[in-house]
């Protein structure tokens, strides 16, 4: 079985192509390898998975391209036949949408339209692809819950996503294509993005400048460590959305459908303050953080929380590493990289 994943030089679409290849998948990677954040980083996430594909004895082949690229992404569907997609490809961001809206568009939209096409053409058994936390927008009710309304995005990131959705949701009923639109949590963990709080928190704290404390730290999140995603996405790809036989179409239930489609949480249910979580920072580094407190930025929102049992029910699965194992971790990888 071959298994595209976009996105495959990014965090979460390195981690899920490594577990991949030491699972003996075969994976076709397609990224743009763009300079959103420091091309080196993502250079050697590639060559991790160029040795994981050395070690296992399991093909790994790159395709460095956009989304937006329509013939790239033909080529890659006609070339190497996927059995299953993950879609985890985009412009990522919630601040940089404000200030860059058009690769929103273009990634997001455009590109997500192309693997939707992609999937239809040649008998795709099933698509994951990366929808967001930042959907649920304007809502106040925590935990958010997929069968909630998602109608009010507070950035463009979110409504691209909420979007994305949208069109999955079309494909599943007009072409039967079985798709899943995963809602992922404030995601950390080694490898992780370095316009993530983590990195620059102990890339701030390392070399003794402070870290923008934002909201004055009046935020919650629901942090969800690097591995639980990959664990709930190699499940999933085991397990595609099917018809809701329980859908009322006249009381329509928002997480399920008629069409072999659905929308899930993928957090770890157990939403922190982030002084909290920055004092996991402070505690592995063991050093104490200089603050610079800020209003909150537009776009965000105070807090996030998932409810995750629709997850655990489908997949067995409920994330759980704790925000101290977690961070230790990824604090551990940043000295051994950064050689700090």
């Amino acid at each position: 079985m071959t298994v595209l994943v976009t996105g495959a030089a990014g965090f979460i679409g390195f981690h899920l192509s490594k577990r991949l290849l030491e699972a003996a998948v075969e994976v076709v990677g397609f990224d743009n390898v763009n300079p959103y954040y420091d091309p080196t980083l993502k250079r050697a996430r590639l060559a991790e998975l160029e040795a994981a594909s050395s070690r296992s004895g399991t093909p790994f082949t790159l395709i460095e391209a956009d989304l937006e690229d329509g013939e790239a992404v033909r080529f890659a569907f006609d070339q190497h036949k996927p059995a299953k997609v993950v879609n985890l490809a985009a412009q990522a961001g919630v601040r940089y949408s404000i200030e860059n809206p058009a690769a929103y568009i273009q990634s997001n939209l455009v590109g997500f339209g192309h693997i939707l096409e992609g999937c239809r053409h040649h008998g795709v058994q099933n698509l994951l692809y990366a929808s967001s936390s930042s959907v649920y927008g304007g809502n106040t009710h925590l935990p958010f819950s997929e069968q909630q309304s998602v109608d009010h995005p507070v950035s463009l990131y979110a409504a691209s996503k909420k979007a994305n959705e949208l069109m999955a949701h079309t494909y599943s009923h007009l072409y039967g294509l079985s798709a899943t639109g995963l809602r992922f949590f404030t995601v950390y963990g080694p490898w992780g993005r370095p316009d993530m709080a983590l990195f620059l928190f102990t890339k701030a704290m390392l070399a003794g400048e402070p870290i923008q404390v934002f909201n004055n730290g009046e935020m919650v999140r629901d942090f969800t460590y690097v591995d639980d995603i990959v664990e709930s996405l190699v499940r999933l790809l085991d397990k595609p959305s099917a018809p809701d036989p329980a859908f009322n179409s006249a009381v329509p239930n928002p997480s399920t459908s008629w069409a072999p489609h659905r929308v899930l949480n993928i957090g770890n249910s157990n939403p922190i303050p982030l002084m909290a979580y920055i004092e996991a920072v402070e505690c592995s580094l063991g050093i104490t953080a200089k603050k610079t407190f800020l209003p909150m930025q537009p776009g965000d929102v105070p807090a996030t929380a998932a409810d995750t049992s629709a997850l655990e029910a489908w997949t067995g699965f409920r994330p759980n590493t704790s925000v101290k194992d977690g961070v230790a971790r990824f604090v551990a990888w940043y000295r051994e990289f950064y050689r700090v």
